[in-house]
């Protein structure tokens, strides 16, 4: 049954195991079958899901929609799902941000199993079924147009960094007023020049002396690195030629994922189709792409393979991608690192991210991180809460925090100096949420911004 999920009664299921021990396996989303977006059969679907969920209740402290759909369960007419509204299905879809937590690391009944049960794309299916009858908000849509923001806002940069900034009460009133962002959310500024420009002027050399000089890679810079957060693109670069690595830079555009969140499905896959001819040219050419964020990553490995399952060129991408900090590993496993890695001047909290667990790699982040000479390291695995624009949106920002606040409460209480993620917004809510903390930036680090401080570059 590709990407439309069958109509399974548990109850008449002869089964010969509670839960799967399997690696968990995913189906293509069939966007296009009729049947995904069938009225009857989705919420036939939602409902048995839902049953499914309300038996086991494993994932109720993930994210809110699970607590949202156990109360309203409890206390229906006949505390089963039978006695639900479908009507009340939206509160549940709304609270979940796709980070794929219970999925991955809650959910007994994942395929292979035969409950068949993905919780995180079936609520992707209702919220494309609820764009198709104009029921998500306009705003979000926007924001998620990330290109078309971007270049304004590195060419505007000085001037909207000014108005969007938390401290300018007034503007940002207004701003909470006309498009629902919240008033109390820092915004992410954007850079004075893009990452693919500075990459076009930088004259860093390359160590031909390194063990890896052999390897070639392209950085993907995605859209947040290249319009927002250039530190990192920098750091990366600094990193791989020290290591001797050839490096090259593409950004053909961004891959999609905040038309993902808004279940924009068609542009996803338009996105995909764009961004993969460019970089499959320097695939052919030997060399492997490098992501600098962990959705990025989630999207090219896996998302896009799963919405495009017969497009040869996209599984040959997915094959031939590297998170950043994955990367880095590879190198100090099978040739070493160059030498000069330092002591840093104090102790770092890594933020595992939700969408870096969801890449099914280990904690590249903790494994790169520990050839830092006498490192003092804690890792933290708990969801941020920010979602995209779901910690940003006035409507959602209070449930954003919620989910966050235990997990900015941990890392508060490994008392470090630096706090690193994968994922720059989740670092910057969870630093927004603590602060009286002793981290001393002002917002997470990626990790290979430490590395980089490591090695002095």
């Amino acid at each position: 049954m590709v990407g439309v999920f069958p109509t399974i009664n548990p109850k008449i299921l002869n089964m010969s195991k509670e839960g799967s021990i399997d690696a968990p396996i995913r189906h293509p989303i069939n966007f296009e079958h009729p049947d995904f977006l069938d009225p009857k059969k989705l919420d036939d679907e939602m409902r048995r899901a839902f049953d499914i969920c309300h038996g086991c209740r494993r994932c109720f402290n993930l994210c809110d929609s699970f607590p949202k759909l156990f109360d309203m369960i409890d206390e229906s007419e006949n505390e089963d799902v039978e006695s639900l509204k479908s009507e009340q299905f939206e509160p549940v879809v709304d609270a979940c941000t796709l980070c794929d937590m219970c999925f991955m690391t809650k959910c007994p009944y994942v395929p292979p199993h035969d409950f068949d049960l993905d919780f995180p794309h079936l609520m992707l299916r209702y919220r494309t079924a609820q764009k198709k009858l104009n029921k998500l908000p306009a705003v979000p849509a926007q924001l998620a147009q990330i290109d078309r923001n971007g270049k304004v806002g590195v060419m505007l940069s000085s001037l909207i960094n000014w108005a969007s900034n938390i401290k300018n009460k007034f503007f940002r009133k207004i701003l909470e007023l006309v498009a629902g962002i919240d008033v109390r959310v820092k915004l992410p500024t954007y850079n004075s020049e893009t990452f693919t420009n500075y990459f076009k002027k930088n004259n860093i050399p390359t160590n031909s002396e390194a063990p890896s000089k052999d390897r070639k890679v392209v950085i993907y810079s995605t859209c947040f690195v290249n319009f927002n957060k250039k530190d990192t693109g920098v750091a990366a670069l600094k990193v791989l030629k020290k290591n001797g690595v050839e490096v090259q830079e593409a950004y053909p555009g961004c891959c999609g994922m905040p038309y993902l969140e808004q279940a924009d499905l068609p542009k996803v896959v338009e996105q995909a189709k764009k961004v993969s001819k460019d970089l499959m040219e320097w695939v052919d050419k030997g060399y492997q792409i490098i992501t600098l964020t962990a959705s990025c990553g989630l999207m090219l490995k896996f998302e896009w393979p799963l919405l495009l399952p017969n497009d040869e060129n996209i599984k040959r991408l997915s094959k031939s991608v590297s998170d950043i900090d994955e990367y880095i590993v590879d190198i100090a496993q099978k040739e070493g690192l160059a030498e000069g890695l330092q002591e840093i001047d104090g102790g770092v909290t890594v933020h595992n991210a939700c969408h870096a667990r969801a890449q099914n790699m280990g904690i590249k982040s903790r494994d790169m991180l520990k050839f830092i000479p006498n490192i003092k390291m804690d890792v933290v695995e708990r969801c941020a809460g920010h979602g995209g624009t779901f910690g940003v949106m006035k409507e959602t920002h209070d449930l954003a925090v919620k989910v966050g606040t235990p997990t900015a409460r941990q890392i508060k209480n490994k008392n470090n100096k630096y706090m690193a993620s994968d994922c720059p917004l989740a670092g910057k809510h969870l630093k927004q949420l603590e602060t009286d903390t002793n981290i001393a930036n002002d917002e997470a680090l990626h990790p290979i911004e430490l590395m980089a401080k490591s090695y002095r570059l």
